[in-house]
């Protein structure tokens, strides 16, 4: 079987399940052009756990794990089955690479999780299961999380890390969507598209110590380690493709990444360059 690639999406607020802006469509041409996945294994920092855990329910729950926002959102069901054949492989193998791991029955799908799949797969017809996000890690360790994960992109699973590559949330403008992008946010996103470009793996892990206004761009880093998972699970020799997502409410970046030779610009012309 090819390996499938693996993707960093930026899932932004939960207002993107209803407001797509570029990014929306940009991962609908997307979803198009990638060869159908026996599974879609997905990483949140909305589901944090002291030690891994693998969902592995049948029919995973939306789960709509915020609160103040339209109504509409709540309305919304991401209706995808669960994969728990596959959620038991990825516990052997988390396990294999000396990860503690343990299996949820319970966890279903969080805003992480489901709202860049109504763009990326709107049928909701391939299997999804969550695997959560060790709550203390930093670039190294959250790449070696990835790499644990790298043996599924093998088996025809898509590794998906679902963050935000800025997250800056007090300065968010929820009242202003398409407000004027704050230039230390763009600078951020810049620093990472040339550290990708340029392959260098080793700097990527040292985000926060490296990067231009990486204190501001996440006050906290949770919502960067997926983007390290991503990474991590597709290692430093692939070709790595930028989605443009552009920037919202002022300061959190859209911008996603495709860490594989499939698709080609080419063939989505939606995506942005080739990093």
């Amino acid at each position: 079987m090819t390996r499938l690639p693996t993707l960093f999406i930026s899932h932004g607020s939960p207002t993107f399940a209803i407001d797509p802006g570029i990014a929306g469509p940009a991962l609908t041409a997307l979803g198009k052009t990638l060869p159908r996945p026996k599974a879609i294994l997905i990483v949140s920092p909305h589901w944090m756990t002291r030690e891994p855990r693998v969902a592995t329910s049948a029919a995973p729950q939306t789960v709509h794990d915020f609160g103040g926002f339209p109504p509409a959102l709540y309305q919304l069901n991401y209706p995808a089955p669960g994969a728990p054949a596959v959620a038991q492989r990825v516990i052997e193998v988390l396990g294999a690479a000396g990860w503690p791991v343990a299996a949820d029955a319970q966890w279903g799908l969080d805003h992480g999780a489901w709202v860049p799949l109504l763009y990326l797969f709107p049928a909701a017809d391939v299997p999804v299961f969550q695997v959560s996000l060790p709550a203390r890690l930093d670039g190294e360790r959250a790449y070696a999380y990835g790499q644990a994960l790298a043996p599924l992109a093998e088996e025809g699973v898509l590794i998906i890390g679902s963050g935000s590559l800025t997250h800056n949330l007090y300065e968010v403008r929820f009242d202003a969507p398409d407000a004027q992008s704050e230039t230390y946010a763009a600078e951020f996103a810049a620093w990472i598209h040339q550290t990708l470009r340029n392959g260098d793996h080793a700097r990527l892990q040292q985000t926060m110590a490296a990067a231009p206004h990486a204190q501001r761009s996440h006050p906290t880093a949770e919502h960067l380690w997926p983007l390290m998972v991503a990474a991590g699970a597709a290692g430093a020799e692939v070709p790595v493709t930028r989605i443009d997502g552009g920037i919202t409410y002022g300061v959190l970046s859209m911008d996603s990444y495709l860490f594989g030779a499939i698709p080609s610009v080419a063939e989505a012309p939606a995506l942005a360059e080739a990093a």
